[in-house]
This record gives structure tokens, sequence and C-alpha cells, in this order.
């Protein structure tokens, strides 16, 4: 998918979210929203999903797609490396990160993103598989930080 597309499509998604997500301040009711319109929409995921952190474990949330990893090993992977640096990561060879966890052998590449409450802690990660390589880029991660904001209100 060219840039411009992808910018429009996640234009659309976002402004559907902002009326979406008004129905429920709960988080895992945003989560599941998020999950499934992006899943259908963007057409660029192999997998869309969240992990959870609660006491001290990832655990899997709302997502779509094959059946997910249900606690991700503690420290290990990209997802906990998103959540202790607090920062995004984009991954276009899942092969080549150190200590990748393979929930599904067919995922090629990755981006996760931090999820925070209000006081800035993250208390989740917003996860994105693709069967392909190196599917993501700048125009996925400014776009699915806006949407991670949204989560927590």
């Amino acid at each position: 998918m060219d840039q411009k597309k992808k910018q429009g499509r996640y234009g659309r998604v976002i402004n559907q979210l902002e009326e979406l997500l008004t129905a429920t301040p709960d988080p895992v009711s945003r989560m599941a929203t998020v999950s499934a319109l992006l899943y259908h929409k963007m057409g660029h995921y192999f997998w869309f999903g969240f992990y959870r952190i609660i006491d001290g474990e990832m655990l899997v949330g709302p997502y779509q797609g094959s059946v997910a990893c249900q606690v991700l090993q503690k420290d290990v992977g990209v997802c906990w490396a998103c959540a202790n640096q607090a920062e995004s990561i984009i991954v276009p060879d899942v092969e080549k990160f150190p200590g990748h966890i393979a929930c599904d052998s067919r995922s090629k590449s990755e981006i996760v993103i931090p999820v925070r409450n209000a006081d800035g802690k993250v208390l989740a990660v917003l996860d994105a598989d693709s069967d392909k390589l190196d599917m993501y880029d700048e125009v996925d991660e400014v776009n699915l930080r806006k949407i991670a904001d949204m989560i927590f209100v």
C-alpha cells in the first residue's frame, strides 16, 4: 500500500474511532473496538491486538488474528522491550530481533506501541504483526501512537 493511501486510510479509521470510543471509557472495550476496526479496515495486519501489563505480567488482551500467546515471558521479546523502554519499536524482520517470541511462525515483521494512562505509565502495548517482511514504517508508527493514546481517558 502506498504511503498516501495508507495515511488516508488511517485518517478515516481515526475519525471512526473518535466517534466509536465515546461509548465507554473502559480500556478493554476500547482495545476490542480498536483491534476489530484496524484488523478489518487497514488490510496489512496479519495479527493486531494488545498485551496488558497486570501485576508484573504481560497478558494478551483483545486481538484479531490467529491464536496468541496468552502470557509473554518477562522481559523477553518485542512487546516487553517496548514496555520497558516506553518507546515504539518497528521490527522489519522478527528473525533478527534478539529474544523474539514467535506466537505464530508466519509472523515476519512487527510494530509495537506503548499504551499509556493519563499519568504516562505504560499499562499495555499495541502490537501489530505482518506475514510479510518490512511491512511497518513511520506512517504506521505516527498513526498507531495516536490510536494508542485513545485507549485510556
